[in-house]
């Protein structure tokens, strides 16, 4: 009895040496380049995918702030990172959302990829912007987007939808949309008076150029 008591005990401590000269050793082969630390890590709620040597990570249409859809019609922002892994240059060249929207625009043209570099297409401003919705668009829902680059070729992802809030709450959406109001040709029209009725007020009142009515400085 006694030598088995002995035995384990020097079992056990062969054990606890063995892991300890293994814990630096894994521990050394996390801490190079690939070290998971050292690693972008974008949230995890948006669409993934690669086509040739481009890596596509985080891609996603914010959505509305509430619970109210975006409505038919309106645009929407589509942000995305992206990697190219290859040896030369590429670009995205354009995208799409069939069945979603009637076209998506890319702000400024082609976005050049460089060799081993990445590009996150995340704002303040939406570079890529879904035009015309041709359905209401809730935070929840998935969206199939086609991307096609000049020499990685093209791929379809499955977008969400992310709601306006929390995490999402720093993006932007479509410059479009926000001046709406104001940029109305409508709203435009009623305000500026017509050249004969301009001419009327002048000449009965050569002091209505210096104080015009407010109207028509809106």
């Amino acid at each position: 009895m006694i030598r088995s008591s002995h035995g384990s005990k020097l079992l056990r401590r062969l054990l606890v040496g063995a892991i300890a000269v293994l814990v630096p050793v894994l521990a050394g082969c996390e801490a190079g380049n690939n070290a998971p630390t050292l690693q972008f890590h974008p949230a995890a709620n948006g669409a993934y995918g690669t086509t040739d040597a481009i890596s596509i990570s985080n891609a996603f249409i914010l959505g509305p702030a509430g619970s109210t859809p975006l409505p038919v019609g309106s645009p929407a922002s589509f942000f995305i990172g992206l990697y190219n892994g290859g040896s030369s240059a590429d670009k995205l060249v354009s995208a799409s959302a069939p069945g979603s929207a009637a076209s998506v625009q890319i702000s400024g043209g082609p976005i050049t990829l460089p060799a081993q570099q990445a590009i996150y297409l995340t704002g303040p401003a939406p570079k890529l912007v879904l035009k015309g919705l041709t359905r209401p668009l809730s935070a929840g829902q998935t969206i199939s987007v086609l991307l096609t680059f000049q020499n990685a070729g093209s791929v379809t992802l499955a977008v969400p939808v992310e709601p306006r809030s929390s995490y999402y709450a720093t993006y932007s959406p479509p410059a479009a949309a926000a001046g709406a109001a104001i940029s109305s040709p409508s709203a435009g029209a009623s305000a500026t008076p017509s050249p004969s009725s301009a001419k009327a007020s002048a000449s009965a009142s050569p002091s209505a150029p210096a104080s015009p009515h407010p109207s028509a400085t809106k």
